[in-house]
C-alpha cells in the first residue's frame, strides 16, 4: 500500500510515518501545507491519501479540499481523514459525496493502532470507516424522523455499526450473534426506512445517511 500523509503538525507527520512503516506500509511521501500534499499525490500516485482536516494558512479547512481535489484528479484515490475534533458537516459530507474509499477518524485513534490500521486497510480496500466517537456523538444530536423512530434498540445499533462501516461479520462479532440475525436486522431497518430495493451497497449508505443528515440538522 503506497500512501501520502497530509499533515501540517510535524511531530504527529513523522509519528505517522514511522508507525505506518514499520507496519511494512509504504509512505511515499509527506507534506506540511495544501500545495505540498496535492503536488505528493500527482507525483507518487498512491492508494491512500491520510490528510488532516486543519492545515495552513488558515487550519479551517485546507485539508479537506485538498482532499477533494485530490479525488477530483483520481476519483480511485482512497482518503483517510484525520480530526483533533468532531466535524459535524463534514462526517455528513463524507457519506454524501459517494462514500467508497472515504474515511474519517479522530486523531486518538492513532494511539489505538489496532483501529486505526484496521481503518486504513477497510479504506484502502475501497469501504468506509467513521470513527466511533462520532457516530457516538451524533447520535445524541438526532432530530426526529419517523422511520427511525420505528426501528428498535437493536436495529439502532446495527445502524450504529454501519455508520462505522463494518460489514455483516464484523458487525456481528461486535453484538455477539449470528450474520443471518445481522442480516435480518438489516433487512428490517431498510423496510422501515422505505429503501426500496436496489444494489444492497447503496441502500446501507441511504441507511447511514439518512441518521447522519438528522444528528446534522439537514
Amino acid at each position: 500500500m503506497r500512501i501520502v500523509i497530509g499533515e501540517d503538525d510535524a511531530l504527529l507527520r513523522e509519528g505517522l510515518t514511522l508507525l505506518l512503516r514499520a507496519e511494512g506500509l509504504d509512505v511515499v511521501a509527506t507534506a506540511g501545507e495544501p500545495a505540498g500534499l496535492l503536488a505528493a499525490l500527482d507525483e507518487h500516485r498512491p492508494d491512500v491519501a491520510i490528510v488532516d482536516v486543519r492545515m495552513p494558512p488558515t487550519h479551517t479547512d485546507e485539508g479537506i479540499r485538498a482532499a477533494v481535489e485530490g479525488r477530483r484528479r483520481r476519483p480511485e484515490l482512497a482518503v483517510l481523514v484525520l480530526s483533533a475534533y468532531v466535524e459535524q458537516a463534514f462526517a455528513t459530507d463524507l457519506l454524501a459525496g459517494g462514500a467508497r474509499g472515504l474515511g474519517y477518524l479522530l486523531k486518538e485513534r492513532v494511539g489505538r493502532v489496532g483501529e486505526f490500521l484496521d481503518a486504513l486497510h477497510r479504506v484502502a480496500a475501497g469501504g468506509t470507516a467513521v470513527d466511533p466517537e462520532v457516530v457516538a456523538q451524533l447520535l445524541t444530536r438526532t432530530r426526529p424522523d419517523a422511520g427511525l423512530d420505528r426501528l428498535s434498540a437493536r436495529e439502532r445499533e446495527v445502524l450504529e455499526l454501519m455508520a462505522e462501516g463494518l460489514g455483516n461479520t464484523a458487525i456481528a462479532a461486535r453484538l455477539v450473534v449470528t450474520d443471518g440475525a445481522v442480516h435480518k436486522h438489516i433487512r428490517s431497518i431498510f423496510a422501515k426506512l422505505d429503501l426500496a430495493p436496489t444494489d444492497e451497497a447503496d441502500r446501507r449508505v441511504a441507511a447511514v445517511l439518512r441518521w447522519l443528515r438528522t444528528a446534522d440538522g439537514r
